[in-house]
């Protein structure tokens, strides 16, 4: 089963209590990165595109895209709208220091340039309806792409608890990482489907009455 948003935010007061947010997000980032290299091997797919919001979901996108380019794919990371918190700060200034291309918006010619798309715009507290410039224009157009989309715990846009709008600019990845436990929304999702968050301790989710299934050996995900 699913969990809502309350679920989701109290488990994450919880980590914070003992894990700083910068540790929470690498850990994140590190799963989210180990997860699409299973879904889509270096071999076949070295050139991901990843799109990182203003908040936590596109540090875990920064983070995502430094592990892929040490794991030997060669990323371009789309950041509109950063942060000026020292953390996104300095997630930024790690993937400029390998060389990762940093832009402000979707490049001409993306779909031919690139081998997948990585969600990492907005998490499960996004609410339907609040979409402003630039991911108002963003969103539509990863929508439109022909490229495979992988998103990072709740696809972008999606209302965490109910899915999908059903609109035409909905996002319907072909890969979804969800991240400590699958959100409700993604009942909707019909896709390879991962786990990822191998960090929580098992006396927090036994308080939240979840169990996560069994990481094999040194893995970071779970494929559901």
């Amino acid at each position: 089963r699913g969990v809502d948003d309350c679920w989701a935010a109290a488990v994450d007061e919880e980590l914070f209590e003992s894990f700083s947010v910068d540790s929470l997000m690498e850990l994140a980032g590190l799963s989210v990165a180990a997860a699409l290299a299973d879904a889509f091997p270096l071999s076949s797919h070295p050139r991901p595109l990843v799109v990182c919001g203003p908040g936590n979901n596109g540090g875990d996108g920064l983070v995502a895209a430094r592990h892929l380019w040490h794991f030997g794919y060669r990323p371009t990371i789309i950041y509109p709208k950063r942060s000026q918190k020292p953390l996104f700060v300095n997630l930024a200034a790690q993937v400029g220091a390998l060389g990762i291309p940093v832009l402000d918006a979707m490049p001409p010619g993306a779909d031919e340039a690139h081998h997948m798309l990585l969600d990492c715009v907005f998490g499960f507290s996004f609410k339907p309806g609040s979409l402003r410039a630039p991911f108002d224009a963003i969103l539509p157009a990863m929508a439109a792409s022909t490229l495979p989309l992988v998103s990072v715990d709740v696809p972008s846009g999606w209302d965490v608890d109910s899915g999908p709008a059903g609109g035409a600019d909905d996002l319907r990845p072909a890969v979804l990482i969800s991240l400590t436990a699958p959100k409700a929304c993604a009942a909707h999702f019909d896709g390879r489907h991962y786990l990822g968050g191998r960090f929580v301790p098992p006396a927090i989710l036994e308080k939240y009455g979840f169990t996560q299934p069994a990481f094999s050996g040194a893995e970071q995900f779970v494929r559901l």
